[in-house]
C-alpha cells in the first residue's frame, strides 16, 4: 500500500487516469441505471452524453502537467493511449452496456451477437482492427503534441521512444490475432457467439 502512495506522490497524473476510468463507468452505469431502472431517460442521456468529457479532463490534466515543466514518462504516454483508445472504443461500449440494460430492465431485444465464423467475423475483425488503427493514431497524435508542447528532446525520450513503437507493436499483433488469423483459418461452420 505504501508503495501505491509513494507512486502516486510521485506522478499524480496516473491518479487523474485511474479517476477518469472510474469517472467513465461510473457516468455509463450511472446513465443506463437513470434510463432503464430509474425511467429517468433524460438524465440517463445526459449523463452517457458526459462521457467525453472524462477524456478531455483527463487531455487537460496531461498537458497541464507537462506544461508546468513535468519531465513526460510513461504516465504521460499511457494518458495519451487512455484518450486514444477511450475515444474510439467508448462509444461501442456504450452501446454494448445499453443493449444488456435495455434487455435486461426494459424488456428490449437480446444484445446482438458478434458472428462466430465466416465472412460475417472476417468484417468484425477488420472493423475492430481499423479501430484500433485509429486509436493508436490518435494516441501517436496526442504524444506528437506533447512532444511539441514540451519541446525539449531530452524531457519527451519516453513518449518518442518507447510509446510510439509500443504502438506500432499493438498495432500488428492486433492484425495477426485478428483479421489475419480469421483470414487464414478455415471458415468452419457459420455460428454466431455473444460479444
Amino acid at each position: 500500500m505504501d508503495n501505491l502512495k509513494d507512486f502516486l506522490a510521485e506522478n499524480p497524473l496516473a491518479a487523474v487516469i485511474a479517476a477518469g476510468e472510474v469517472g467513465f463507468w461510473v457516468l455509463i452505469v450511472g446513465g443506463l441505471v437513470a434510463r432503464y431502472v430509474l425511467r429517468l431517460r433524460r438524465t440517463g442521456l445526459v449523463l452517457l452524453a458526459a462521457t467525453p468529457l472524462v477524456d478531455v479532463g483527463v487531455l487537460v490534466a496531461t498537458m497541464i502537467d507537462v506544461g508546468n515543466g513535468a519531465r513526460a514518462n510513461g504516465v504521460h504516454g499511457l494518458a495519451a493511449a487512455y484518450l486514444g483508445f477511450s475515444v474510439v472504443f467508448g462509444p461501442s461500449m456504450v452501446r454494448w452496456a445499453d443493449a444488456r440494460f435495455a434487455h435486461r430492465f426494459a424488456d428490449g431485444p437480446p444484445p446482438p451477437k458478434r458472428p462466430k465464423r465466416g465472412p460475417s467475423r472476417t468484417r468484425y475483425e477488420w472493423r475492430e482492427w481499423g479501430k484500433c488503427v485509429l486509436a493508436c493514431a490518435i494516441t501517436a497524435s496526442v504524444l506528437l503534441v506533447l512532444i511539441f508542447v514540451v519541446g525539449t528532446p531530452e524531457r519527451t525520450t519516453p513518449l518518442w521512444s518507447a510509446w510510439l513503437p509500443q504502438l506500432g507493436l499493438v498495432t500488428g499483433i492486433w492484425f495477426v490475432v485478428g483479421p489475419l488469423w480469421q483470414v487464414l483459418t478455415p471458415a468452419g461452420e457459420k455460428g454466431m457467439v455473444e460479444s
